[in-house]
């Protein structure tokens, strides 16, 4: 069961997605699905990105190839039904992965302390502090929402290494901001804020 302002937020979203026609949705995620997806890779969805999935499961349309351009994602929205399992933990460990290969290049979180001297060591200790961090499940691409059953709102976060910045104040805005062409101009109160910890510390 999830709460009525979540359901509302990501039926919305979904219905956003059908009106930019911009990819080929199949029919939503079943609860047995959702229990499969949820026990196998270790999270719950928020109430707003499950409500999202179960109204209709976005998946890959071939790209028309231009040239000179380059994409990050062959197939950028995940396919909780039919992608192997292996992309999913993939797509799911993003996040982290990149981040620690930012700090391969410096990058480092005063709160973890002074850095150790080695790039090893410095790897090693931010994996045991990251492996606390809240985790962030992808909607499409590197954009991502914090997982957590009961929650709703939050803003999707773009995620590339240390680069974090906001990509919608929620799901509904993001599905506009990501989609839309031209890309909507963002109101002059348009200031979301983060919500999950860690996170929130890069934006």
């Amino acid at each position: 069961m999830i709460s009525e302002g979540g359901a509302q937020l990501g039926s919305q979203a979904a219905q956003r997605l059908v009106q930019l026609a911009c990819c080929v949705i199949e029919a939503g995620l079943t609860e047995a699905e959702f229990t499969r997806i949820e026990h196998e890779y270790g999270f719950e969805f928020a109430n707003d990105h499950r409500a999202f999935l179960a109204a209709g499961l976005p998946v890959h349309r071939p790209r028309e190839e231009k040239p000179g351009t380059s994409y990050a994602w062959e197939r950028p929205w995940p396919d909780w039904r039919n992608s192997d399992p292996d992309e999913l933990r993939r797509h799911l460990n993003w996040p982290i992965d990149f981040l620690l290969e930012d700090l391969q290049h410096g990058h480092w979180q005063p709160a973890w302390g002074e850095r150790p001297d080695s790039n090893e060591a410095a790897v090693d200790l931010a994996r045991s502090q990251l492996a606390e961090a809240p985790k962030m499940i992808p909607v499409y691409g590197h954009r991502f929402l914090p997982a957590g059953h009961g929650t709703f709102g939050h803003p999707v976060l773009s995620i590339w290494g240390s680069d974090i910045i906001y990509y919608g104040a929620d799901l509904l805005d993001y599905i506009s901001q990501e989609f839309e062409e031209p890309r909507p101009e963002l109101p002059e109160d348009w200031a979301p804020q983060a919500t999950v910890p860690f996170w929130r510390d890069y934006v």
